[in-house]
């Protein structure tokens, strides 16, 4: 007889994932697929394998398990980095539902919804070209790299980098990174 609940989570097209005490115990393909591992290389593993730093790690799991504590809640979800195993930092809205209210993180499924842009990047109405090279800051790549992989002139990559940053108020790579990435902690989610 088909066991339908499990070709259903198998098998969803949302990225879902079981946690116990934050480590990956099962999940589904879709999951495995859009951090860019195999299933096998994350079973098993503490999710900070797919948070960008230890830092971010610690930080939403204080704020998630807070969330869940204070408001006596059975659900949380927020905005996020995530890392996928090629390196690349993206934007995700992430929704988590704990089976043990009393220690809400010895077992929870989560499910990833993969975003296009940081909620900053909307607010301050960059244009598309600005927002593809403010994601590829936050990647790390320069100015040149940036260049070859949008098949732009160097110039003109420098050129949008800084009308973006005057846009956001910083004065350096670094600073913009950092005013994108903190920006995820002010936008979590009730």
């Amino acid at each position: 007889m088909m066991n339908y609940n499990k070709l259903a989570f198998d098998f969803s097209p949302a990225p879902i994932v079981v946690l116990s005490n934050r480590h990956m115990v099962e999940m589904n393909s879709a999951f495995a697929l859009m951090f860019g591992y195999e299933r096998e290389e994350l079973i098993n593993h503490s999710i900070i394998k797919i948070f960008p730093s230890i830092e971010d790690y610690e930080k939403v799991g204080n704020d998630a398990l807070q969330s869940l504590l204070q408001k006596n809640s059975l659900y949380y979800s927020d905005q996020r980095f995530m890392q996928h195993k090629n390196g690349e930092i993206f934007w995700t809205h992430t929704h988590g539902r704990t089976l043990t209210p009393e220690d809400p993180f010895k077992l929870m499924v989560w499910h990833f919804e993969r975003k296009e842009q940081h909620p900053l990047i909307t607010q301050q109405k960059l244009t598309k070209r600005e927002s593809e090279i403010t994601q590829l800051i936050v990647n790390g790549l320069t100015c040149k790299e940036i260049a070859r992989k949008l098949s732009l002139s160097h110039r003109t990559v420098e050129v949008h980098k800084a009308n973006l940053m005057k846009k956001l108020g910083v004065h350096s790579k670094q600073e913009l990174s950092s005013k994108i990435i903190i920006q995820n902690s002010l936008t979590h989610l009730e």
